[in-house]
């Protein structure tokens, strides 16, 4: 929304603080489907701790650090506000990230994409099967915790595989568009698939939402 307002003689800028009392809080978005309709590939029980209490607490703390940050607006504390940065990047991106990635996952996914997102695929990646081999390498390669990635590149008109660390959020780290996200944390795995994260990502494939990616492709394409 704007944070501006007109009178006859002149446009004011409101004070910022204005626009940050009357945001609206983080809420944790509804699963589109029951926690264990991505069984046997997912578990229920992974999917109810994923969603209900790590992505929940990315939420509660994102709102609390926006809070802190407002005070530290006010205050003109350039200091705090910094200091407050890294919290902003990885709640944020935490929220960010997983809204996206219940969209990309459905207990009618699998298979393959049709039409301009796989004609990308083959034109990016020469084939599905090395776009899918690529996009599960530089995941399983992803030291510690982190996503593997299918973004978009606007300025190139080209997809790009990505791998980001912990919670850092595609677009806001490397300006690439978020297609489609396979979380390598190990909360969205191990109850399932101990620290054989192979055996997760070969799994996953099952699930993909390929309607919801292409959505995103021809979106991000306008």
């Amino acid at each position: 929304f704007s944070c501006f307002f007109s009178s006859r003689s002149s446009t004011k800028l409101i004070a910022p603080l204005g626009c940050l009392v009357s945001r609206q809080k983080h809420t944790l978005p509804d699963l589109p489907y029951d926690y264990g309709a991505l069984e046997p590939h997912i578990s229920a029980e992974i999917m109810q701790l994923h969603h209900s209490k790590h992505h929940a607490t990315y939420v509660n703390n994102l709102n609390v650090t926006e809070e802190k940050y407002k005070e530290a607006l006010a205050k003109g504390d350039v200091t705090a506000q910094v200091s407050l940065q890294p919290a902003l990047k990885f709640n944020g991106g935490g929220h960010i990230n997983h809204t996206i990635f219940w969209t990309n996952l459905s207990p009618n996914g699998g298979g393959e994409p049709k039409g301009e997102l796989m004609e990308a695929i083959k034109r990016d990646f020469g084939s599905f099967a090395n776009f899918k081999e690529k996009l599960t390498a530089i995941s399983v390669g992803v030291q510690g915790s982190g996503w593997g990635w299918l973004g978009y590149n606007k300025e190139q008109g080209r997809l790009q595989i990505a791998a980001c660390a912990n919670q850092d959020p595609l677009q806001g780290t490397t300006g690439l568009i978020p297609l489609l996200g396979i979380d390598v944390w190990e909360h969205a795995y191990y109850l399932q698939y101990k620290n054989v994260r192979p055996d997760y990502l070969k799994a996953i494939w099952n699930v993909i939402n390929w309607e919801n990616v292409s959505s995103r492709y021809a979106t991000c394409k306008k």
